[in-house]
């Protein structure tokens, strides 16, 4: 799965990477971005072009009756995001959107317990998560993060890992050209190649929400 993240590239970078065309929304930067936070995501607006958004992590279906199911449907499975309730409608209406960050957190299981990992790209720019986004009934905008079978670099600390999209395939993803929903799947069911990213253990930390700084970035050495 994927449960952290980290976006610290100021909005303003963000904004023209993405080429969104909205006014930056005003958000400070997060070192253990959690469930429930609230995130900029880049999407389409109504008339096509690129927005960049604050939508609250953890998908809420159109029809739920309780905001709370949102704290289940933090992930979506590529193999069954086109079929599965909660994340179906929001497929099939292309309410798909990238969720930028500068990295995410896994924790990796040992002899001694669980040690976080933070994983990032290979060229240190911001990787660009596929993910879902829905609209609940008082208006409230939520999103999800789409997970695949990891890479061997990922696939070493965790069992999942999130959907990174190239940059040649944002166009695609974000509905910008017509394809048909088996591309789709492919696409978001291909893994992002482990050479493009890097993964190093990070401080224990990072498992306290409240903890949320600059310093839970930093790499730390293992005892041998």
């Amino acid at each position: 799965m994927c449960g952290r993240v980290v976006q610290k590239t100021p909005l303003s970078e963000i904004r023209v990477l993405f080429e969104t065309v909205n006014p930056v929304p005003n958000a400070a930067p997060t070192y253990n971005g959690a469930p429930t936070d609230t995130l900029p995501v880049v999407r389409l607006d109504h008339d096509g072009r690129r927005s960049l958004d604050l939508l609250r992590w953890g998908l809420v279906p159109w029809w739920a009756k309780d905001i709370k199911i949102g704290a289940r449907c933090i992930n979506a499975m590529a193999e069954t995001v086109a079929t599965k309730p909660a994340f179906r409608d929001a497929f099939a209406r292309r309410q798909r959107c990238i969720v930028p960050v500068d990295a995410f957190y896994e924790w990796k299981k040992t002899p001694a317990g669980k040690q976080p990992y933070a994983i990032v790209g290979g060229d240190r720019l911001p990787l660009a998560m596929a993910g879902l986004w829905e609209r609940w009934k008082d208006r409230s905008q939520t999103f999800t993060i789409i997970t695949t079978v990891p890479n061997e670099l990922c696939g070493a600390i965790h069992d999942r890992m999130p959907v990174v999209l190239p940059r040649e395939r944002w166009a695609t993803w974000l509905g910008e050209r017509e394809v048909n929903p088996d591309e789709l799947r492919w696409m978001i069911l291909r893994t992002y190649p482990a050479g493009f990213m890097r993964a190093y253990p990070v401080g224990v930390h990072v498992g306290n929400v409240r903890n949320n700084d600059a310093a839970l970035l930093d790499e730390i050495s293992l005892a041998a």
